[in-house]
């Protein structure tokens, strides 16, 4: 069987879904599958394409046994809606163009976000006779909706159409978390639906791996500093003003340091709250390589993983509380619903706070920061959890056996 990945993003980039997405490329693989993808120039997170990829200088390559194709995309460091459309729609384009002179596929799997990416992956799973599948790993447009993203009613109007249209021609719909399996299913009661959770490399994230390399020296962290760790996209979802609020509410705490890890279009913003707040005991860094992670990890003493407080984040699992929870770091979760359930009530490998609470958030930094003994108690628990239920060769597994039965189905 061959298998075609459409998506916008994936290594040399970091980030959730080029994670996510490689990792199951490479141990589709090992069960025999033909696995192949086509992506765009790799340009995340700065939004400038890649030196070695600029002119177009690397079109196929191979990345860890899988075939990888590129092709162009419109980048631009504005953050406004235009520049996004453009940014968008030319890898529509662009892979259409590209996608057509490949083989043929049993499936061609397409990730949205980027919902208009849909357009392509329609075009081109019936030019390579593939079957559609639609991996849901946020939902659009529903969430750029209620975060204020997109307000336009004509592109609103497009994108449900858009939507639903894709939804009604795949032959299979993959959620990412069983929230949005959910959501799927009562508006396409008539659809065939599968969860496809995100999960975690556990032979990669384990702390008896690694050693300290300084971490805490280099960004003038003390032993005895408890540090709260934010690593990802600082971006409108996040909620990361509640955050610096909080950090303002214990600043005349000593050992309470908290650390955003990342990029994004909030970013300049956060620095500014940080410079009228006076804030001394929250540090920004840049996002550093996947290989890196494990070592930052190994250092830190708590995850910290914030989201707005909105209906839509009630199936929302964040990917970056798996890689944490491997390391046995126990997780600050300001997110209510499936996650919530999952790490907090079910693995007991944290504690929550109610989302855009500061002061809620600011107790449970004081919580943490004076009981250390939980820290090493609740971070064994998170990696024995996903260990059982969020292991990526185990949902690899679980995926290919579902792709067997979708062949079958039209043999």
């Amino acid at each position: 069987m061959k298998l075609l990945i459409l998506t916008q993003y994936y290594p040399p980039e970091i980030g959730a879904p080029q994670n996510r997405l490689h990792e199951l490329a490479v141990r589709l693989r090992t069960y025999g599958m033909e696995v192949e993808v086509l992506t765009a120039m790799p340009n995340y997170p700065k939004m400038e394409v890649f030196p070695a990829y600029r002119d177009g200088q690397i079109r196929e390559e191979r990345i860890d046994g899988v075939r990888v194709y590129r092709s162009g995309i419109y980048v631009s460091k504005s953050t406004g809606i235009p520049a996004r459309l453009l940014n968008y729609f030319s890898f529509v384009f662009t892979s259409w163009k590209r996608g057509r002179t490949l083989g043929r596929y049993d499936f061609l799997l397409v990730e949205s976000p980027p919902l208009f990416l849909g357009i392509s992956a329609m075009l081109l799973s019936r030019r390579l006779k593939a079957k559609l599948i639609f991996n849901v790993s946020d939902l659009w447009p529903e969430s750029a909706l209620k975060l204020g993203i997109v307000t336009n009613p004509v592109l609103l109007w497009f994108a449900w159409k858009l939507e639903a249209r894709c939804y009604r021609k795949a032959s299979l719909i993959t959620g990412q978390t069983m929230g949005i399996v959910e959501n799927i299913r009562e508006r396409f009661r008539d659809k065939k639906l599968f969860w496809l959770p995100n999960g975690v490399d556990l032979g990669y994230y384990d702390p008896n791996k690694y050693q300290a390399q300084g971490f805490r020296e280099r960004n003038g962290f003390t032993p005895s500093d408890c540090i709260f760790f934010y690593g990802g996209i600082l971006g409108h979802a996040q909620g990361l003003e509640t955050v610096m609020r909080a950090a303002k509410l214990v600043s005349d705490e000593p050992g309470i340091a908290i650390v955003l890890q990342g990029s994004g279009p909030e970013k300049e913003k956060l620095l500014q709250l940080k410079e009228s707040l006076k804030l001394s005991n929250v540090h920004f860094l840049d996002p550093v390589p996947k290989s890196e992670m494990p070592f930052v990890l190994k250092e830190v003493d708590v995850a910290l993983v914030p989201l707005r407080k909105l209906e839509l984040f009630q199936g929302a699992i964040p990917s970056k509380l798996f890689e944490a929870l491997a390391m046995k770091k126990p997780l600050l979760l300001g997110l209510e619903g499936e996650a919530k359930r999952h790490f907090i009530e079910k693995a007991a490998a944290g504690l929550s706070f109610e989302p855009e609470n500061e002061k809620d958030l600011a107790d449970k930094l004081r919580l943490f920061s004076q009981n250390r003994a939980w820290i090493a108690e609740m971070g064994e628990k998170g990696r024995e959890y996903v260990k059982l239920y969020f292991n990526r060769d185990t949902i690899a597994d679980d995926f290919m056996q579902e792709l067997r039965k979708l062949a079958q189905e039209s043999s």
